[in-house]
């Protein structure tokens, strides 16, 4: 993999990160396939304009509790298993069994937790997320990490970080599959010189890539940007910097300008589903009754199928329908706001830079 950056303003780059599945132009939005499936899309319509995903993510803890690595292995991958020939980055799954609470024991070695699905007890070690990640044979695999929730006291900030610098070793030393690469993740909840601490620890290691986990985890929005504005520029600007779960596209605005190049994040389908659009002119709820009769779009500036060819009025009867063409829909309309978000965010960059 090889990372170059072709336009910078401020602290906000343009890159290209090139992959042997092909290349993504950052800054990048990598739309969630928590279980091999972006919800209500195929992978057809994710290659194809005005989508065009040069990348997706994949749920290493979903994945490998289902369909499981037997049958991921059988098909040769991930890629083959859901028909993507494009880059896949997987997490590494810790923020899932971190999520579980109480229920979840972790010690330096790792975490014992319960299946969501049967309740069956399951281990991950650093060793075995990157056992896991390696079966699934994505693209970017990601290190495993403990993330403390936001607002944790700062002994166990202290203590998440010294887990992740100890298993982050443990990772690399883990053998990868065939063209995979691996990215590290950076802790220290929205403390700046925890987070630098952290960076001086894990900046040295040969990752292809450093992660900034722990936003967007409960922290009040304000912190996170000033967190975002402090330290994101300072991460080694010779390889790609991507930030975890989030967020709205004003976050990712804000995060642009602060130098980060990639995103993910489960908002667009998740609110896709739940009823709230993002178009030019700020949310929309679809369900609010002045839609009832709107015969217009959901944003005349969007290029998708939803918005060339329905109306808000078509869109809210699906809703209240309970049809799957809703969330179909909903879905792709949110992920082409996101896409042609970054592609604008990227474009300007470059034009300040004079490249046409």
């Amino acid at each position: 993999m090889k990372f170059r950056v072709l336009a910078q303003r401020g602290k906000a780059r343009a890159g290209v990160l090139e992959t042997e599945r092909g290349e993504i132009e950052t800054p990048i939005f990598m739309p969630v396939g928590t279980a091999g499936t972006v919800k209500g899309m195929t992978v057809g319509e994710l290659a194809a304009p005005p989508l065009d995903a040069r990348i997706i993510l994949g749920n290493t803890y979903h994945l490998y509790l289902r369909p499981g690595l037997d049958v991921i292995g059988a098909h040769g991958g991930l890629h083959r298993l859901i028909g993507w020939d494009r880059p896949i980055l997987t997490d590494s799954g810790g923020f899932q069994v971190f999520s579980q609470g109480d229920s979840a024991k972790i010690d330096d070695d790792g975490v014992t937790f319960r299946s969501h699905i049967d309740g069956s007890s399951h281990r991950i070690t650093p060793e075995r997320s990157i056992e896991i990640q390696a079966t699934l044979g994505s693209d970017i695999a990601m290190a495993f990490d403990e993330c403390p929730p936001g607002g944790a006291p700062r002994e166990i900030v202290l203590r998440a970080m010294a887990r992740t610098t100890a298993w982050a070793r443990r990772c690399l030393d883990g053998p990868l599959a065939s063209g995979q690469v691996l990215f590290g993740i950076l802790q220290g909840g929205a403390d700046v010189g925890l987070r630098r601490r952290h960076l001086d620890e894990l900046g040295p290691m040969p990752f292809a890539g450093f992660a900034m986990g722990g936003f967007s985890v409960g922290e009040p929005i304000a912190d996170m940007y000033a967190a975002l504005d402090s330290f994101a520029d300072e991460l080694p600007a010779d390889k790609p910097r991507y930030l975890m779960g989030v967020g709205t596209p004003e976050d990712i605005t804000r995060a642009v300008a602060a130098g980060v190049d990639m995103f993910d994040c489960v908002m667009p389908t998740r609110n896709a589903r739940n009823g709230q659009l993002f178009t030019s002119e700020g949310k929309l709820v679809i369900s609010h009754a002045r839609h009832r009769m709107a015969t217009g779009p959901v944003d005349p500036e969007c290029p998708c199928e939803t918005c060339t060819r329905y109306s808000r009025a078509y869109l809210r009867h699906l809703f209240f329908a309970k049809e799957i063409l809703y969330s179909r829909l909903a879905t792709l309309h949110n992920l082409t706001h996101y896409m042609r978000l970054v592609r604008r965010l990227r474009a300007e960059l470059l034009d300040s830079q004079g490249f046409k």
